[in-house]
């Protein structure tokens, strides 16, 4: 018969044809994607490193009734050793070299009906450009925040990190 070659050609070609479709949807199927979510994690993780730091800084020493550094340093308004503590512990690292992670806190108050607000220490101003995240820590402080008399108070810290 004349045409049986022609066949075989043509099985042949489709076959060829899907096997190239198939190896290019796999390719393509195959190349990483990566999502939103995992540019965050290093977001994450330098939220939880300045929690961490706010949480060590309220610990009381050797879990005695005295008051915790970080309500000392609140009442006392002595920002240069909010700056000292949280840069050291932020900063530190098991290598060799210290992280860069700059900060800028205040804490928060209620004001006879209105936020207040006060500066506590930065390392140095935010110029908008930065990628930073926020650390917040509730700490109850005794003091004169509304002109009401001194008397045990709840104040928001608030703590922007970003790296350089």
């Amino acid at each position: 018969m004349v045409g049986e070659g022609a066949q075989l050609y043509t099985i042949e070609g489709v076959a060829a044809a899907m096997i190239m479709l198939l190896t290019a949807y796999f390719v393509v199927n195959a190349t990483a994607v990566y999502t939103a979510g995992d540019t965050h994690i290093n977001d994450m993780q330098l939220e939880i490193l300045g929690k961490d730091v706010l949480d060590m800084m309220d610990t009381r020493p050797n879990g005695t009734v005295e008051k915790s550094p970080l309500r000392l340093i609140i009442e006392e308004d002595r920002g240069d050793d909010f700056r000292t503590a949280f840069v050291t512990m932020a900063n530190n690292r098991t290598v060799a070299d210290a992280d860069r992670i700059n900060f800028a806190a205040q804490y928060f108050y209620n004001n006879t009906g209105t936020i207040g607000s006060h500066p506590l220490s930065s390392s140095r101003d935010l110029t908008g450009g930065e990628h930073a995240v926020r650390a917040t820590k509730w700490v109850i402080v005794n003091m004169d925040l509304d002109g009401n008399g001194i008397k045990n108070r709840a104040v928001l810290v608030e703590v922007v990190l970003w790296r350089d």
